[in-house]
């Protein structure tokens, strides 16, 4: 017996919604195809360097980077964000919030996660050694990336900060009423 999505979950799927309507109307993003880095996103295989369409598709296989990830960190993950990563295969979204664009971060494939476990415990060890409070990134700001959007993972509020600082700006108080506020933008 499968259990219900999660509020983010459900939030992530309507937000695919909106992104899957705007590509079909103005086109599907395409990347140079690389064969060293497989996906279920590719449409179809070509010449390495060749762009090649992809789509954001549903992962069918459980995720359990994230209990490694608690293991590692020593601390329990907030489920919103093992929620957010463990829906679909997709290269980064672009996306409008009320206070900007952005680019939701995503997972291509399974080495992908083990990329983004690696940062993860890069940046809790960064914020344990500054004395910060745990945040886990999931987006960065458009155009430059310099800043990150990052859940707290001690109440799940959506946080806006610096790498390395504390943070500075309150988003909204959860993941899933954060992506509800969300807009697709056109890929680049």
């Amino acid at each position: 017996m499968s259990k219900e999505p999660s509020e983010v979950q459900l939030a992530i799927k309507q937000f695919m919604q909106k992104v899957t309507n705007m590509c079909e109307t103005q086109g599907w993003p395409q990347l140079p195809y690389d064969k060293e880095w497989p996906s279920q996103c590719w449409q179809n295989e070509a010449d390495e360097g060749v762009l090649t369409l992809w789509k954001p598709v549903l992962q069918t296989e459980s995720i359990n980077m994230f209990e490694r990830l608690s293991q590692a960190l020593e601390t329990e993950i907030h489920p919103d964000i093992a929620d957010f990563y463990s829906v679909y295969w997709s290269d980064p979204l672009p996306a409008k919030a009320p206070q900007g664009e952005l680019s939701l971060l995503q997972v291509w494939n399974p080495e992908d996660i083990e990329r983004l476990r690696a940062n993860l415990i890069g940046h809790a060890l960064e914020k344990k050694r500054r004395k910060l409070p745990l945040t886990l990134f999931f987006a960065v700001t458009l155009p430059d990336g310099n800043l990150i959007i990052s859940l707290d993972n001690a109440d799940g509020s959506i946080w806006l900060e610096s790498p390395g600082k504390p943070p500075h700006q309150r988003l909204a108080n959860s993941l899933a009423e954060f992506i509800h506020q969300l807009e697709p933008i056109p890929f680049e």
